[in-house]
C-alpha cells in the first residue's frame, strides 16, 4: 500500500524539520499563530511551508479569509506528521532520559578488605573516566546487605547466594590455612589437614555460624582449641597475623600479608565463585548495566584483586 507521507516530488526527499510548520499552521489557522507557538516569525513559517509543498509537489493548504485551511492531500497527510512528531518526542524522551540515567550514585557493597584491594588499584577511577556523571559508592559489611530491599545497588559476593538476584561470574574466590612466622617458630607448622586438630585456630564467631569456613574447620579439626573468634574477614586476618592461631582466609588477602605463611592449600572445600549480583527489577537501568558491562570487561584485571 502506498504511504501518502513518503511521496516525493521528482525524486526529492523533503525535509523532515518542515513538518513541525506544517502542524503549527493546521493546528493554529494562521502562519501568525503558527510563528508565535513556534517561537519564530511569520515570514519563515510561509518559507518552510511553501518549501514542504514544493518537494511533495502538491499544496498541504489554502488560503481563505478566515485564515488557512487544509486542502484534502493536506488533511491525508495530517495523521501521518502527527505519527512522525509524536516518534520524534517520544525518541527525544526516552534519549534524555537515558543521559539522565547515566549520571548518579552506584551502591556497591563487597567485604572490605576487597574494598580497600578495588580501591587501591585504577579499577573504579577508569570507571569513572568512561562514566565521568557515575560515581561508586561502597558500603561495606560482613552481613550480606539486601538489595531486593534496595541497602544496595550491587555486590560483589562468593559463596551461597539469594536465588532471586541476578549476575555475572567475575572469578574464583580461593582460600588457604595460613600462620603467621612467629606461630611457626612457637608451634611449628601442619603438614597435612588432619594435622589443624592438634594446633590452636582462629575462626569466626556465632554471627557467621553459617560460613563455609566455620563449617570446614568444624568437619576437619572437631577438637581443635579454638584461640580466637571473629566477626569479620578482616579480623580474622589480623588475629592469624597476631600469633594467637592458625585460620582459613581467602589467599588474596592471605599471600599479600609479608608475616604469614600459607601452610596447607588452596581448599577445595573453601573455593566459591565471585559473582557481581544485583536484584532482578534494576538489572537492565542504565547505570547498573553500565557498571556491569565495564566490570565483565575489566575481570581479568578483577580477577588479581579478588584472588591474589
Amino acid at each position: 500500500m502506498r504511504n501518502p507521507a513518503a511521496e516525493v516530488h521528482n525524486g526529492r526527499m523533503f525535509d523532515w524539520n518542515d513538518l513541525k510548520y506544517f502542524l503549527a499552521v493546521a493546528r493554529h489557522g494562521s502562519t501568525i499563530a503558527a510563528g508565535r507557538a513556534l517561537g519564530t516569525s511569520q515570514s519563515t513559517v510561509h518559507r518552510r511551508l511553501d518549501e514542504l509543498e514544493r518537494r511533495l509537489g502538491r499544496a498541504l493548504v489554502r488560503r481563505q479569509n478566515t485564515g488557512y485551511r487544509l486542502t484534502e492531500y493536506g488533511s491525508t497527510l495530517l495523521k501521518y506528521a502527527e505519527r512522525i512528531e509524536a516518534a520524534v518526542d517520544d525518541f527525544q524522551r526516552r534519549a534524555t532520559d537515558v543521559e539522565q540515567e547515566l549520571k548518579g550514585v552506584i551502591r556497591v557493597t563487597c567485604p572490605e578488605p576487597i574494598v580497600f584491594r578495588i580501591t587501591q588499584s585504577t579499577l573504579i577511577d577508569r570507571f569513572h573516566a568512561r562514566y565521568p556523571q557515575l560515581r561508586v559508592e561502597f558500603i561495606t559489611s560482613d552481613r550480606y546487605l539486601d538489595l531486593s530491599k534496595g541497602e544496595v545497588d550491587v555486590a560483589f559476593r562468593s559463596g551461597d547466594t539469594d536465588d532471586e538476584l541476578v549476575g555475572r561470574k567475575v572469578a574464583d574466590s580461593i582460600w588457604a590455612v595460613y600462620a603467621s612466622r612467629g606461630y611457626i617458630e612457637r608451634h611449628g607448622r601442619p603438614e597435612r589437614i588432619e594435622d589443624l586438630s592438634h594446633h590452636l585456630l582462629v575462626g569466626f564467631d556465632e554471627t557467621l555460624a553459617n560460613h563455609r569456613a566455620v563449617k570446614w574447620l568444624k568437619e576437619v579439626a572437631p577438637n581443635a582449641q579454638m584461640s580466637a573468634r571473629n566477626n569479620s574477614v578482616l579480623g580474622l586476618v589480623y588475629a592469624v597475623k597476631s600469633g594467637v592461631g592458625l585460620g582459613p582466609l581467602p589467599t588474596a588477602l592471605g599471600d599479600a600479608e609479608p608475616d604469614l605463611v600459607r601452610v596447607l592449600g588452596p581448599i577445595p572445600e573453601l573455593t566459591r565463585s565471585w559473582r557481581l549480583l544485583t536484584h532482578p527489577d534494576i538489572r537492565r537501568v542504565p547505570r547498573i548495566a553500565a557498571f556491569f558491562d565495564f566490570i565483565v570487561e575489566e575481570r581479568d584485571s578483577l580477577k588479581s584483586i579478588l584472588t591474589g
